[in-house]
């Protein structure tokens, strides 16, 4: 087969062809590497999440002397292809970088995962060119050595399923023949750089290198022309499997019959909170479940426990889904002792895989080894229920997801043509911790404080529970937004998804995908709707560490002053009743089975203290909800610290005070306006009224509450249960007319 046969881009079926003359046309070298490594990165049969490196070699005008120097762009340390601009790639002085050798050369005692090695990554920030401060990755020499202008280091499935492959040398040759060569597996790094090197010189005809169970390197001198080389030659392993795809069962074969789907479901919310607090020890951990049909394709086989047991294979996967998977050899089926026979092979496993992860550790650790990790599974396999992902936050429990994801669409490739081969442990082990160091290398700033945790906020939609969901995802909480109005739900939601920066999916039933948010709807007042929330707030993360509940109602009286049975019924049920359901079906659905410390904060009212004309129904139920806060201390403790905040009126942004309510209000208390003014100008003259009621004279604010509930929320006030918090500016108790 000939290589250098580049397909045309509608004959593409395992990759998407992107690349656009009229989008590069007049674009710098940066900016064209930028949009190379772009399109590459958006298709993930081409690389993962945070996987492979591009990089150009271009001349650049030095900084200090004004002369044409030769530059290497090369992505950085911890980008992400996809989404990487300008200044996540570092560049550096091409015959700096290649002036490392000699230094590597002069030590005795070079060669791979050598003290010098290691040092030599240091190495390139003395190399940097115009004095950029990204951190250039491992894979820096890799580039820097191979005598071409552009340069493309992927992870391709198809490819990463021959590399890993126990024929995987001669299914490299009879593939791609001369023009790609077989190397075999090394850690990245100077000395695989200079042994590349060698192979080019060896082999003129070349394009590029197979990574033994690693992925593939390739080059030219124009980058067009190097994408699509790279295309080319994931396209033809992508074909080459494919052909053979027939030929014997995939993975030995069905062992098992798909559940469900709504048993599937049922199986999952039951197990999940308790799993969670089984694995988040010493840190939570939270969630992504994976059950597309191939997923279900690959736990349901014959072959399944036998090709986890060996684990993956791409050195970028360890570090996230650690040497091997947890597999549950459960058989699924109907029946609530089923549930429970799950439980107890997970507890079993569970068990087992701390000891033997401990084991290998020991076996494996040098003197210079950084301590020995969570030991708790980051995979768990379950037949009929597909893969279960854990990760400090949604998004690495997503991306740990999508490399075990990957690496079983290697191992489909590999039992395909071949049969698959996973590195050897001693191997496994030193790019697990190796790059664990070069993690904390980066100097990862501190966990937020209320990091790895999630929080459903019943009342998101507007007023102070909008404003909480702003204030504490930027602690690091995960937010499910909640309101009776789905549509108000999803826009807070997307506000933190925009605010994260994260723009995957903020509803649905969080199977496979949503971000940092999602926006689900519930009436307070219905103990189903609450419950079905919580399943899907479960689903989405695995379970929930906090509830908020700021869901409120305030019905005006008649002009005679009185209010009819039906809405002060409906005052108390969305006051107080509304509250003990969330919270009790909260406890009794997850933080039960989680075992984990959480926290249930309500929001009551200064009102509940202070007496006045107009407002009965509303008074007394949040004095009814401040004793609840007492009552809820008691019953949920001693996991659940339950308190609330009370509030002075809060006008801004609070559905409770739509125009025509703060009119009324505004002539009640003889405040001049004009009915032309529009609302936030209304509304501010009748907060600065109420402002003027108050010891400390300023308005009171969401963004006042939603301080004090992140106090309650956070470790700040970790032994205050069953109290009241005023945020009322001095608001004395007495009589107000």
């Amino acid at each position: 087969m000939n290589t250098a046969t580049i397909y045309a881009p509608s004959d593409y079926r395992h990759v998407k062809y992107l690349w656009d003359d009229d989008k590069v046309a007049g674009m710098t070298p940066l900016e064209r590497l930028v949009f190379r490594s772009n399109i590459l990165g958006q298709d993930l049969r081409i690389t993962n999440t945070g996987g492979g490196n591009t990089s150009s070699k271009c001349f650049e005008t030095d900084p200090m002397t004004g002369e044409s120097v030769e530059v290497m762009w090369v992505k950085g340390s911890g980008g992400d292809l996809r989404t990487s601009t300008k200044v996540n790639f570092s560049s550096l002085y091409q015959d700096k970088v290649l002036s490392l050798e000699k230094l590597y050369r002069d030590d005795p005692n070079n060669g791979v995962k050598s003290d010098i090695e290691d040092s030599m990554v240091q190495m390139y920030k003395h190399c940097a060119f115009n004095l950029n401060p990204r951190a250039p990755s491992i894979d820096t020499p890799l580039h820097a050595y191979v005598p071409f202008n552009h340069v493309d280091h992927m992870h391709p499935n198809a490819v990463i399923a021959v590399a890993a492959s126990e024929n995987g040398e001669a299914l490299t040759k009879e593939i791609y023949g001369e023009e790609i060569i077989w190397t075999e597996w090394q850690r990245p790094g100077f000395d695989l750089a200079l042994i590349m090197r060698d192979v080019i010189a060896e082999n003129p005809q070349a394009k590029g290198i197979m990574m033994g169970q690693h992925g593939i390197i390739n080059w030219a001198d124009d980058d067009k022309e190097c994408y699509e080389l790279t295309l080319s030659l994931i396209e033809k392993a992508g074909r080459f499997i494919e052909e053979r795809e027939n030929r014997k069962p995939v993975f030995g074969g069905a062992r098992f019959e798909p559940l469900s789907e709504e048993r599937r479901r049922e199986v999952l919310v039951g197990i999940l909170p308790w799993l969670r607090g089984k694995v988040s020890h010493p840190k939570r951990l939270i969630a992504t479940i994976q059950c597309d049909d191939r997923t279900l394709e690959f736990v349901n086989s014959v072959d399944a426990k036998r090709l986890a047991e060996l684990g993956t294979s791409c050195p970028d996967h360890f570090l996230r889904t650690k040497i091997k998977p947890l597999f549950v050899d459960w058989k699924p089926s109907d029946g609530k002792e089923a549930i429970e026979s799950l439980r107890a092979l997970l507890e079993d496993g569970l068990e087992q895989y701390v000891k033997d992860y401990a084991e290998y550790y020991e076996r494996c650790k040098k003197d210079d080894s950084p301590a020995l990790r969570q030991a708790v599974p980051t995979i768990i396999l379950i037949p009929g229920l597909g893969i279960i992902g854990w990760g400090k936050s949604k998004s690495e429990s997503r991306v740990t997801t999508e490399f075990y994801n990957c690496a079983v669409e290697v191992m489909r490739g590999a039992e395909t043509i071949d049969r698959y081969r996973a590195l050897p442990e001693q191997e496994a082990f030193d790019i697990e911790y190796w790059q664990l160091e070069e993690a904390k290398l980066r100097r990862m700033p501190p966990e937020q404080s209320l990091a790895r945790q999630v929080a459903v906020v019943v009342g998101a939609g507007s007023g102070i529970g909008k404003e909480v969901c702003h204030r504490i995802c930027g602690e690091g909480a995960h937010i499910v937004s909640v309101d009776l109005s789905k549509e108000n739900a999803d826009e807070t939601a997307q506000e933190i998804v925009a605010k994260m920066g994260e723009g995957i999916g903020i509803s649905g039933t969080g199977i496979s995908g949503c971000g940092p948010a999602i926006g689900l709807s519930a009436d307070v007042t219905a103990r189903s709707t609450i419950v079905e929330m919580l399943e899907e707030a479960i689903l989405a993360y695995g379970g929930v560490d906090a509830l908020v509940v700021t869901a409120g109602i305030f019905v005006p009286p008649s002009v005679a002053g009185d209010i009819s049975d039906d809405a002060f019924s409906l005052t108390f049920d969305i006051n107080v009743k509304g509250a003990y359901l969330a919270a009790k079906a909260a406890s009794d659905s997850i933080f039960q089975k989680q075992q984990l410390p959480n926290n249930v904060v309500i929001t009551t009212s200064a009102n509940a203290v202070v007496a006045k004309k107009g407002s009965v129904a509303y008074d007394t139920s949040k004095a009814a909800a401040n004793h609840l806060v007492r009552e809820l201390a008691i019953e949920l403790s001693p996991m659940s610290r339950v308190n609330a905040v009370a509030p002075a009126t809060v006008v801004k942004g609070s559905a409770m005070f739509p125009r025509d309510r703060v009119i009324a209000s505004l002539a009640k208390y003889n405040i001049e306006y004009s009915e032309s003014e529009t609302d936030e100008a209304l509304r501010g003259k009748l907060a600065e009224f109420y402002a003027q009621r108050t010891l400390t004279k300023s308005p009171i604010t969401p963004e006042d509450q939603a301080e004090a509930i992140y106090l309650l929320l956070s470790d700040s006030l970790s032994k205050t249960t069953g109290h009241v918090i005023p945020v009322d500016g001095g608001l004395a108790d007495g009589f107000l007319r």
